[in-house]
């Protein structure tokens, strides 16, 4: 009876890991699409004349450092 309990409790925490990693992935994911919003809007914003080179080479650095630290992967998405 034992045995089952330990295999069920190693398969609860296995599931538990599977999905704490996907409830990582979509958040990375949400907050790359975030910062490619915010270098549109920059970008848009300094070629309209209400925004500056800085503000667009900012959020360019920080989506790169995002993407650095997590991949690419909410490009291609």
């Amino acid at each position: 009876m034992s045995g089952f309990l330990d295999r069920a409790k190693e398969q609860a925490q296995k599931g538990l890991a599977q999905g704490k990693q996907k409830v990582d992935e979509v958040q990375q994911h949400r907050h790359g699409n975030e910062l490619l919003k915010k270098l549109g809007a920059a970008y848009y914003a300094e070629h309209r004349g209400s925004g500056s080179a800085q503000s667009t080479q900012e959020a360019l650095n920080t989506l790169e450092a995002h993407i650095s630290a997590h991949g690419d992967g909410f490009l291609h998405a």
